[in-house]
């Protein structure tokens, strides 16, 4: 292996890019899960979103002069089951917002008190809306550090007023923190009014009291499936739905939809892992092609130390234990590899890759079996020579 340098830095690129590309695709993998799981646990996996409408329901009820909708009502009565840890209805749409000569197209969500403590929505500044400004239907409006930044740069935002829709409403809060959130929008751009003022000055529903959607959340340590079904049996006797029919909303379930991603995102890991495997392999037929040429070279050396006295399995270890190390040795610099390629990508900021232990020990262990395995053919054919074959094979 010394005596011939460049070409074992060759049989060891092979393995060297294929153990890189199987930490780090293993490492991103393992990652993406953890940001799915992180960012789903932001999102809360007990909630629930009711919206008007079913699947059949919609088109039936409209033939038969009924219009699927939810009202504050609904709210109001799915707020009191004993499997909810709480109700909140919403009223949104995309208005203009103003403040002098700054303006800007954004999304106005009209909700209750209750949505803050659901959806774990904390004010940085100022403080949130109460019952009583619902029931006043007070013109008051809680935003996002985005769009604090954007209308009041380096004020204080409190007290001051945006127009919407060429309303003016008070800022009586800045929201904390930012991040995707279940409906696509970002927190930090968030625009948030009482629900009756939305109602009152914003959104035109064709029957006063409707609302887009309904915003529910599962007690902790409860049975989402008991909360739904508490939610299925309200909303069919509020709207008085019979046997026979079909729903007229439908019931999204979060925990779904986490698991249904934490599922793709476990395939994808190990379709990443599969790829590098796959580099790996192309990485150890490189090694069984150089050992057999290395064989052929070696013939007379190989005729000679059997003749002195080497027995066949002295020969096959001796092979296979260049495979393994320069398996090894390839395997320890594709882990260095790898290891600079995630702190590179971590460093973007855009993505968090960190190489854990147990794809290290997995590709340290798949590197060895790759040596024993594509090294043994060589080693055993070597081991089988017959010595006078050896000595007169130049």
């Amino acid at each position: 292996m010394m005596a011939n340098r460049l070409r074992t830095l060759l049989t060891m690129l092979g393995i060297i890019i294929g153990i890189t590309s199987v930490v780090l695709l293993l490492a991103v993998g393992d990652s993406m899960k953890r940001f799915i799981a992180k960012e789903l646990e932001q999102l809360g996996t007990n909630m629930l979103f009711v919206s008007p409408g079913g699947d059949r329901a919609q088109q039936q009820r409209l033939r038969n002069g009924a219009q699927p909708a939810l009202t504050l009502r609904d709210a109001d009565a799915l707020n009191q089951l004993p499997s909810l840890a709480g109700a909140a209805p919403v009223l949104q749409g995309g208005f203009n917002l103003a403040v002098g000569n700054e303006n800007a197209s954004k999304t106005v969500h009209g909700v209750t008190p209750a949505m803050f403590k659901i959806r774990g929505w904390k004010v940085d500044k100022g403080s949130a809306f109460s019952d009583a400004d619902v029931r006043a239907a007070a013109r008051m409006v809680v935003i996002g550090r985005k769009i604090a930044d954007q209308f009041f740069y380096k004020q204080d935002p409190l007290g001051k007023y945006i127009r919407i829709e060429n309303v003016s409403f008070q800022v009586v809060g800045v929201l904390y923190g930012e991040g995707k959130q279940v409906d696509g929008g970002d927190l930090s751009e968030y625009v948030v009014v009482p629900i009756t003022a939305a109602a009152a000055n914003l959104v035109k529903m064709q029957f006063p009291g409707n609302v887009h959607y309904v915003v529910a959340q599962g007690k902790s340590g409860g049975n989402l499936q008991d909360a739904i079904q508490d939610i299925n049996e309200t909303l069919r006797d509020r709207h008085h739905i019979k046997l026979d029919q079909p729903d007229d909303f439908h019931i999204d379930n979060l925990a779904s939809f986490a698991e249904t991603a934490q599922k793709i995102s476990a395939g994808l890991a190990a379709l990443l892992g599969l790829i590098g495997a796959i580099s790996l392999i192309v990485g150890g037929i490189g090694i069984m092609n150089i050992m057999l040429v290395s064989v052929t070279e070696r013939t007379r050396e190989i005729g000679i130390r059997m003749a002195i006295g080497a027995k066949p399995r002295d020969v096959l270890l001796q092979f296979l234990t260049e495979a393994v190390v320069i398996c090894l040795v390839g395997g320890i610099f594709g882990i260095m590899m790898a290891t600079g390629a995630a702190a590179g990508i971590t460093a973007t900021g855009k993505f968090d890759v960190f190489i854990t232990l147990q794809a290290v020990v997995v590709a340290c262990g798949f590197s060895s079996l790759v040596g024993v395995f594509f090294g043994f053919y060589p080693a055993r054919r070597a081991s089988k020579l017959l010595p006078v074959d050896c000595l007169r094979y130049e």
